[in-house]
């Protein structure tokens, strides 16, 4: 079993790659926007707790992101060679649950596919996204703003966390989606080969 994890700011592309890694690989795609926004739908306690901060661009708390991504990976789909995790870890609090989470089961984090992108590009895509999928926050443009800031304060130091266990590998972000995935499935590629 292979996990890979996807960084990069709001808008970088994650959920999109994700997906196409997800049907190439046969890896299941853990999402942790798609989870808390499932918690969210059904008015769960985490859900209400989930709402008020996602609306203002803020993270929520580690320990119930850890809780659902836990469940999530100790209740394997069905037949997956591996999962891709898009939106988890977001600190190194959560990053070092990871390892421990893994370490339980015999595995590793096998590598980080971090899509660089300048924020300019990052606040257009987020836009057009609202304007597609009409999700409550990518449609203010002071809550966009804060939610890359909240990225580049509380993500960003995650760089050196897997640049120090030789995991990261970064891919230009700016590019189109074909390109992003081409780059992405060499280092996949390679992953899967050693």
């Amino acid at each position: 079993m292979k996990y890979f994890l996807i960084f990069g700011p709001p808008g970088a592309g994650k959920g999109t790659q994700s997906t196409l890694i997800a049907r190439r690989y046969n890896f299941r795609h853990i999402s942790t926007g798609e989870l808390l926004r499932n918690e969210i739908a059904v008015k769960s306690d985490i859900g209400k707790i989930a709402a008020v901060l996602i609306e203002k661009g803020e993270f929520v708390p580690d320990e119930l992101v850890i809780g659902i991504v836990r469940k999530e990976i100790c209740n394997p789909g069905g037949g997956e060679k591996g999962y891709i995790l898009d939106g988890f870890p977001r600190n190194t609090y959560q990053a070092i649950a990871l390892d421990k989470m893994l370490e339980e089961t015999g595995y590793k984090v096998d590598a980080v596919l971090s899509l660089e992108t300048t924020d300019s590009v990052n606040i257009k895509r987020i836009q057009h996204r609202a304007n597609i999928e009409g999700r409550k926050d990518d449609a203010d443009f002071e809550t966009i703003r804060n939610r890359i800031k909240t990225y580049h304060k509380v993500t960003e130091p995650l760089v050196n966390y897997y640049k120090k266990q030789s995991k990261y590998m970064a891919v230009d972000g700016d590019q189109s989606i074909e390109e992003n995935f081409v780059d992405i499935c060499k280092i996949i590629d390679k992953k899967l080969d050693e």
